[in-house]
């Protein structure tokens, strides 16, 4: 979550120094790459960043951390609170070096709870907020979703939290410490909807929002392919029910309002399932955007980057890197009339900045040097950075 939020924040426009441990960020080495510490995952995680190399457990790279820090608007780390009281990445200790600083901490359980500092991974994060669960209400088996969703919704709610933070410093001058714990953040997204009854006290029905934890809940096989078939308002509801020559289901007490379709969303998917069988792909999207009844094709994964639409708005587009050629970078989704989002810097090498960055902190080059050479600091294509990289 913590290099995701900080891409999206290089993705607008932030200057994002990342600072790594002499054997860099763990996505370095996790699936395909062409040389080390580059896998595809680094590449677009590691996106609009400069790369530092730097031994925080030394007492000498404690230091070079607190220059940095001297120019920064915010720091932002998901070390859990044992870790960061170790190097010093406090709040009280980050704001004695920078008054205005705003600290931004992301962890797995709340800062101050009697878990803090249990390790856990995206899965942990998942079954403990009860969204394992839902897979067992739709009517399946305890299941993890396919994607790292925690890691995703926690690293977005890390860049509001943070931009927020930084306004009310823009307005007052004053920093602040924002914690934001995974586990607390996938309870409050899962609840938006599965709360449901229980909203009120005394409740007045059970968890879980049955629309969406319905078993056959999934695209439909047609003719000859797959569709997605939603239709949604009562109208949507009468044309579809017209259209498949079962215009009395639209008097139905269990269909007649939003309320009652959801509650009785099985037996009404079943009637969409049978009659999606009887069309081609094709004819049900013609017929959907005719009268306007939400519908599309299902896509492959793989098919995605090269769909019409994709291609069109540049969502994945093919760059270039110094190092590692050509490559498929995924741009952010925002759009801004003033301000967009870009590609600025290509996913730096470990430690590829060391040397800048640090100048910039206003380290002579002999003192660099004498960094370098005790194994603090480490730079990309130098002999201590390669034997610490591996």
């Amino acid at each position: 979550m913590g290099p995701y939020a900080a891409a999206i924040l290089g993705d607008l426009g932030a200057d994002v120094i990342k600072v790594e441990e002499p054997a860099g960020d763990m996505a370095r080495g996790i699936g395909p790459r062409r040389h080390p510490g580059m896998s595809g995952l680094a590449l677009n995680l590691n996106r609009n960043k400069r790369s530092v190399a730097i031994d925080l457990k030394a007492p000498e790279g404690r230091e070079v951390l607190a220059d940095l820090v001297r120019g920064a608007d915010a720091v932002l780390t998901n070390l859990r609170p044992a870790s960061r009281e170790r190097l010093g990445l406090t709040y009280e200790a980050l704001a004695a070096v920078n008054p205005g600083v705003v600290l931004c901490t992301a962890q797995a359980f709340r800062t101050g709870s009697d878990v803090e500092n249990l390790a856990a991974y995206d899965d942990i994060v998942q079954a403990r907020s009860g969204m394992t669960s839902l897979y067992q209400r739709a009517g399946g088996e305890q299941g993890y979703a396919p994607f790292v969703v925690a890691d995703k919704v926690c690293g977005l709610t890390v860049v509001y939290s943070l931009l927020a933070a930084l306004m009310h410093r823009e307005r007052t001058g004053e920093g602040q410490w924002v914690d934001v714990p995974m586990v607390d953040t996938m309870i409050a997204f899962n609840l938006v909807e599965h709360l449901n009854g229980h909203t009120f006290e005394p409740p007045e029905g059970g968890f879980g929002w049955t629309r969406v934890l319905t078993a056959n809940r999934r695209p439909q096989r047609t003719a000859d392919g797959w569709v997605c078939l939603l239709p949604y308002s009562d109208r949507n509801w009468r044309d579809f029910f017209d259209h498949i020559g079962r215009p009395e289901l639209g008097a139905d007490p269990r269909f007649g309002t939003v309320d009652r379709r959801h509650a009785n969303m099985a037996a009404l998917l079943d009637v969409v399932a049978a009659a999606a069988a009887e069309r081609t792909t094709a004819q049900w999207l013609e017929f959907c955007a005719r009268v306007s009844i939400p519908a599309t094709p299902v896509m492959e994964l793989e098919d995605v980057p090269d769909d019409p639409y994709v291609r069109e708005g540049g969502l994945v587009t093919t760059a270039i890197h110094p190092t590692e050629g050509r490559y498929r970078a995924v741009s952010t989704p925002a759009r801004f009339s003033r301000t967009p989002g870009r590609l600025r810097r290509h996913a730096p090498r470990l430690g590829a900045d060391t040397r800048d960055v640090l100048a910039e902190a206003g380290h002579t080059v002999a003192r660099i040097d004498n960094l370098l050479a005790a194994g603090v600091a480490y730079a990309a294509g130098e002999p201590a950075a390669l034997e610490a990289a591996g």
